[in-house]
């Protein structure tokens, strides 16, 4: 099994640049949801979808809508592409 840096290496570098820029949009986020309990995690990119999995307490907060929104904003802004932004549940390995 590829480590997620191996994996990396063999993707096309634009995919790989792309993968970068939407892990740090996420990582601009994620010290808000921690300060409130929750987190955000990205698990796969697919194209143009995005698949993150919330957890903590992001998982039954009736905003989690609005924080998938502020994510995908942030990673449209940041990418320069439109992208969506998908919850996953029961995913934990990153595939990309």
């Amino acid at each position: 099994m590829l480590t997620e840096a191996e994996h990396l290496k063999q993707l096309p570098t634009a995919d790989t640049d792309r993968v970068e820029i939407i892990k740090a949009a996420i990582e601009e986020i994620r010290p808000a949801l921690q300060r409130d309990g929750g987190d955000c995690e990205l698990i796969e990119v697919d194209g143009n979808k995005v698949m993150v999995k919330l957890t903590g307490a992001c998982v039954f907060c009736k905003l989690a809508s609005a924080t998938l929104e502020g994510i995908q904003a942030r990673v449209v802004e940041r990418l320069g592409e439109l992208v969506r932004i998908i919850p996953v549940a029961g995913a934990a390995k990153a595939r990309h």
